[in-house]
Formats: structure tokens, sequence, C-alpha cells
């Protein structure tokens, strides 16, 4: 593999926060969910460590949990932060999607960056594809490796179930038709790396996942 992806699993939500780096020791952080003091150190340390450079923050969402650590990364880092326009608001208001769960969220900074369906993150000498795939929150993006043939899925695909789709901007519907239309139709070796929970194929779950039985395999 080109590219290397580190995983840190953050807060009581588990969040997967992902480190993807390449041989020029630039990195990309994906869903800083370090919003504790040693959860941050967590992942500082690892980037010292391995001598890393983050050049760009990314959020494959705007929910509360994807996020707390986005004003820590920004601040400690120098990178801006990109997302999808459909998720600012999540971002703008994200004090009070904490305060709905009972945490308080550290205002992210405005994100510099932009992401569009079919368009790029870019780092180092590497390149990772973009996807809008909303149904389970407006704005959501999956990031794609196609020569490394892996997947950051955020909470749109986990192993053995998809995102859920009852929380505000959620629709059922729309988030199979990005199943179907951007996800599956990528080759079936592809590794995929999920927002929460363990790692998985997307061969395994069109075997497996029940809530991609129309599939007919």
């Amino acid at each position: 593999m080109v590219m290397k992806v580190h995983i840190f699993v953050f807060t009581p939500y588990q969040v997967n926060t992902y480190v993807v780096s390449d041989s020029s020791g630039a990195c990309v952080v994906i869903d800083p969910a370090c919003g504790e003091p040693r959860e941050q150190e967590q992942l500082a340390q690892y980037l010292r460590q391995h001598n890393l450079v983050p050049e760009l923050l990314v959020n494959t969402h705007g929910h509360f949990d994807h996020i707390l650590g986005n004003a820590f990364v920004a601040r400690t880092f120098g990178v801006p932060t990109a997302v999808h326009p459909d998720a600012l608001p999540f971002l703008e208001y994200a004090w009070k999607q904490g305060e709905m769960f009972g945490y308080e969220v550290e205002a992210p900074p405005t994100p510099q960056m932009m992401l569009s369906d079919g368009g790029s993150v870019t780092f180092g000498t590497s390149a990772l594809q973009v996807f809008h795939t909303p149904g389970h929150a407006p704005g959501s993006v999956v990031l794609y490796a196609p020569e490394d043939k892996f997947l950051i899925a955020g909470d749109v695909l986990f192993r053995g179930s998809i995102g859920r789709t009852d929380l505000t901007g959620g629709d059922y519907d729309l988030l199979m038709d990005s199943l179907y239309q951007k996800v599956l139709v990528l080759p079936r070796d592809t590794k995929v790396f999920c927002g929460h929970g363990p790692s998985t194929t997307l061969e395994h779950e069109i075997l497996n996942n029940p809530f991609l039985s129309r599939l007919g395999c």
C-alpha cells in the first residue's frame, strides 16, 4: 500500500479518527474526534514520532462527534479544514449538537476548502477521490483511494450495518441511493474504513450486510 492508514478510536462514541499519510511524510487528518487533552496528545504524539506533517483536516460529515478535535488540529498544526458545503450548518451549530448529547464542543474554525462530488483531496504526492454520499447527514462524503483500494466511509457504511438516518437531515432512501450509486459500484476488494467500529470490505458487506440484500448476491 502506498498510503498508510492509522486509526485512533476516540470518545465514548468510539469514533474512528484517521491519519492517512504517504512516503513524502505528508498526511491528512480525517474526522478528528479528539476533544479531550489525553486524546489530543495521542494524536500529536503519533505525528511527532512518525515525522508526519499534516496538510489538511477533512470532515466526512458535520456531526459533533466527528468534529470534536477540529479546533485543536487546526490550531496546533495550522491546517485548513475541508468539508462539503452542505455540512457547514452543522459546524456552525456544533455547540448546540454537543449540548444535546451532554458535550461541550469547542467552536470549530470556519472551513477554507469546500469538497465536491468528483473532486479530490490532495496531500504530499497522493490524492483521495471525493464522492458526495448524503443520507446519513447532509454533506456526507466518502474518500476513495483507487490504487490502494481503500475507502474512508464516514458513517455511510459499517460492518453489517449502515448509517442511522433519524438525525437532522437524515434520509434513508437518499442514503441507500448514495450506497448503490457511489459506494457499491467500487471494486469488491476495496477495504472500507468506517466511522465507527471495525473495518470491512465491500465484498463482505455485499454478501452479508442485511441492508444490502437487494443486490441478490
